[in-house]
């Protein structure tokens, strides 16, 4: 199971979760009781009800990098290209936009 912290305009605002059914995403009950919570994606709205999805969401796989990044990305960190939730994690702690994702942890 592999885990990371997203942040949306840098404050912690849920975790998005990758295991054997797939792809999870709850947004932190804290965050979702603040007066300036924003969802991470219009189709993503503010719910305390999790997402799950057997493929990543595109509000994160969107976040990736393609084409000659990916290429160096995957070959520094020796991550396959398929393996969408590891390169979000390596790639994605300071992107460009209002989301960040910080690795939690692996098992």
């Amino acid at each position: 199971m592999k885990q990371a912290g997203i942040y949306v305009n840098h404050i912690f605002c849920g975790i998005l979760t990758e295991d054997e059914e797939g792809f999870h995403f709850v947004y932190d009950k804290d965050y979702l009781l603040r007066p300036d919570a924003a969802p991470v994606s219009p189709t993503m709205p503010l719910t305390d009800l999790p997402y799950e999805k057997e493929v990543m969401f595109p509000v994160f796989d969107g976040l990736i990098p393609e084409g000659w990044l990916l290429d160096i990305a995957s070959s520094s960190w020796k991550i396959d290209p398929r393996d969408r939730m590891s390169l979000l994690m390596a790639c994605c702690k300071d992107c460009i936009g209002n989301i960040s994702v910080i690795p939690l942890g692996h098992e």
